[in-house]
């Protein structure tokens, strides 16, 4: 299948700190689509955002910082503002991807205060609504663009923590219904599954279980892959309203990781029979 180059495009990565998220900035830049970055965090003295945009500008891209709170919408509405007068109203590429509270994993609901689901689901489903809201503003007049919502198998069984669960399975209907409301501009929005993921910050914060548990699976870099193909895929938008998983993407587009492994997740293939039914259902016909 022949893809587009995303060159000059441009690409909004949200919660770009050197993690996944640093991949994913990462890994557009090396088909040169101009990048902004946006970070909320500087925990753990992890590499900061500037640091991510020199990174995306060296692998021949063109990396710009935005330091943006996440959890405030007025900032998010500046940081749209910003590109549509930066970059003369184009918007390509947006990624919703900020996520708070990744320390929670294993916590019971009832021993949790009510206002953990905010805290969860704040920065992470309620943005990403926002986000596509602003974002499908942009690319909508061009006819064409790509939305991805970074979820989870957390929304298909239980991972981490109720609130978790609830905000995953959230974003999945999300981005199906929101590309039903979408397909007459041509726009795909999809939801995105990455298999287990040992991020810079995973391994920082999760107890010990866990981290075995991650140790395994796919690097951070695997996930900037998967987003840079489907961008370049002409046909994405027959894929809008889905659930996509990083084994299917790795099937369909011939992906390896940058280890030179194929990343396998049984977990997710097993159950690919039942996303397609789901998909089947909620996406676009």
């Amino acid at each position: 299948m022949p893809f587009k180059p995303l060159s000059g495009q441009v690409a909004l990565v949200t919660g770009a700190s050197h993690w996944q998220r640093n991949r994913l900035a990462a890994w557009r830049s090396r088909s040169r689509p101009p990048a902004k970055k946006e970070d909320v965090s500087k925990t753990l003295n992890l590499p900061t955002l500037w640091e991510t945009a020199k990174e995306v500008t060296a692998r021949r891209g063109q990396g710009i910082a935005v330091f943006c709170d996440h959890s405030d919408p007025d900032e998010l509405k500046k940081l749209f503002k910003r590109i549509d007068k930066e970059q003369n109203g184009r918007l390509d590429i947006l990624v919703n991807n900020a996520y708070a509270a990744v320390t929670l994993d294993g916590t019971k609901f009832y021993d949790m205060d009510p206002s953990i689901f905010e805290k969860v689901n704040n920065v992470g489903l309620k943005k990403h609504y926002i986000c596509s809201v602003y974002g499908a503003r942009l690319v909508i007049p061009r006819k064409r663009g790509l939305i991805v919502t970074v979820s989870s198998g957390g929304g298909l069984g239980y991972l981490f923590n109720t609130a978790y669960g609830v905000g995953k399975a959230a974003c999945d209907r999300m981005a199906a219904n929101m590309a039903h409301e979408l397909t007459k501009s041509n726009v795909c929005f999809v939801s995105l599954w990455f298999g287990l993921v040992m991020t810079q910050l995973i391994n920082h914060t999760l107890h010990n279980q866990y981290r075995a548990f991650f140790a395994p699976g796919e690097t951070a870099e695997f996930a900037g892959k998967c987003v840079a193909a489907l961008a370049r895929d002409p046909e994405k938008t027959k894929k809008t309203g889905m659930i996509l998983t990083s084994p299917w993407l790795v099937k369909k587009y011939g992906l390896v990781d940058v280890t030179g492994k194929i990343p396998t997740d049984p977990v997710m293939e097993a159950h690919e029979e039942y996303l397609k039914g789901v998909n089947e259902v909620r996406a676009p016909s």
